[in-house]
C-alpha cells in the first residue's frame, strides 16, 4: 500500500500530479480551510502533509497524528507550526525559502510606489467618473527618487528591496540583529544603523523580519513617534510585527503619512479603520502571488514531502536535528 499524504488547500495541478506519482493523495481542492477538528481527522493515518499558513499545526494536533513523518509549509515562514513540538515527536518540518525572494521584493516596491503616488486612490477616483480634467494639485503624492529607504531585516528579501532602490538613486540604510560584512554593504550600497536612527531618518520604512515573540509589535506607539510625518510604512513580512491599533492612531494623528500593507495581525481581518483610510494601500497577502513563484513554492513543498516520507533528508528542512535520531 502506498503512503498517504494530505494537501490541506488547493495547489497547482503540476504539483499535485508530481505528488500523486509517489503517494495516495487526499487534496482539499475546494480551497476552503479545514477547521482544526477537520484537519486532525484528515491527517490521521497520513505520513505527510502539505499545508499553508492558514493551517495551525500545534502539539495538540501532532499528538493525534502519530503516523506523520513530515509537514511541509508552502511558505518561507512557519510561525503557524509548533516546530519544537514537532521536533520532540520526531516530525520533520519543511518550508520553501529562496524561491519567492524576488517576487516579494517586487511586490514590496509595488506597495511602496502605489502608496507614495496614491495610485489606488486615484484609480478609484477615475473609475467613479469624478475626474473632470487635469489640475495642478490633484493627487499629489511623494517622490521616491533620491529619498531614504530604511530596510528592517537584511536577509534575502531585504537585500532584493535594497538592490531595486539603486534604480531610484535612493540612500538605503538598514538594521538587523546582526550587521552584514563590509563587502556586502558595498555591494548593495547600504549603511547599517540602529533601529531608532532608521526610523528617524527614513522616508520609507520596509519590514523584512520574521515573526518571533521578540518581533511582535516591533513597531508600536514609541516607534511611530520617532518617524517622519512624511514617512510611509511598507509591510510585506508578517502582520503582527506591526501594532495595528498603534498604526491607525499614527495615521490619524499625522505621525506618518501612509502605509502599504500585505499582511495583518489577525488575518483575514484588519483594523476596520484602515479600510476607510485613503492613505493606506491594502493587499490580501499576495506578495508572492505570481503564477511562476506560487507554482515553484508548491512544487518545492511536494519535493520536500516526497523526500521526508521516503525517509530521506528534505532539501528545506527547518529542524534537521530530528534526522539524528
Amino acid at each position: 500500500m502506498r503512503p498517504k499524504v494530505l494537501v490541506s488547500r488547493k495547489v497547482f495541478d503540476e504539483a499535485l500530479a508530481l505528488l500523486s506519482r509517489s503517494f495516495e493523495v487526499e487534496s482539499n481542492q475546494r480551497d476552503v480551510p479545514f477547521t482544526p477538528i477537520q484537519l486532525v481527522k484528515k491527517l490521521q493515518g497520513k505520513s505527510g502533509a502539505i499545508v499553508l499558513l492558514t493551517d495551525t499545526i500545534d502539539d495538540r494536533l501532532l499528538a493525534q497524528c502519530p503516523d506523520l513523518k513530515v509537514v511541509c509549509n508552502v511558505a518561507v515562514g512557519y510561525n503557524n507550526i509548533d516546530v519544537k513540538a514537532a521536533t520532540r515527536r520526531g516530525i520533520m518540518i519543511c518550508n520553501t525559502p529562496g524561491v519567492l525572494d524576488d517576487t516579494t521584493a517586487d511586490f514590496t516596491w509595488t506597495l511602496l510606489l502605489a502608496t507614495a503616488r496614491r495610485v489606488v486612490e486615484s484609480d478609484k477616483f477615475f473609475r467613479s467618473g469624478k475626474w473632470k480634467g487635469w489640475g495642478l494639485m490633484q493627487f499629489t503624492g511623494y517622490d521616491v527618487h533620491h529619498k531614504t529607504l530604511g530596510v528592517v531585516g537584511f536577509g534575502r528579501i531585504g537585500k532584493g528591496v535594497a538592490r531595486r532602490a539603486k534604480g531610484f538613486d535612493m540612500r538605503v540604510i538598514y538594521t538587523d540583529v546582526q550587521r552584514v560584512d563590509e563587502a556586502t554593504e558595498r555591494e548593495y550600497g547600504v549603511m547599517y544603523v540602529d533601529k531608532r536612527t532608521l526610523l528617524r531618518e527614513s522616508d520609507f520604512v520596509s519590514l523584512h523580519i520574521p515573526l518571533f515573540p521578540e518581533t511582535r509589535h516591533y513597531l508600536s506607539d514609541p516607534e511611530f513617534a520617532l518617524m517622519k510625518r512624511t514617512a510611509i510604512l511598507v509591510n510585506a513580512a508578517r502582520g503582527p510585527i506591526v501594532d495595528e491599533k498603534a498604526l491607525v492612531k499614527a495615521l490619524r494623528d499625522g505621525k506618518i503619512a501612509g502605509a502599504g500593507l500585505d499582511v495583518y495581525e489577525r488575518e483575514p481581518k484588519c483594523e476596520r479603520a484602515l479600510i476607510a483610510m485613503k492613505q493606506v494601500v491594502l493587499a490580501p497577502h499576495t506578495a508572492s502571488a505570481s503564477i511562476e513563484t506560487r507554482t515553484k513554492m508548491a512544487t518545492m513543498a511536494v519535493q520536500n514531502c516526497i523526500a521526508g516520507v521516503n525517509g530521506q533528508r528534505p532539501a528545506n528542512i527547518v529542524n534537521p536535528e530530528v534526522l539524528a535520531r
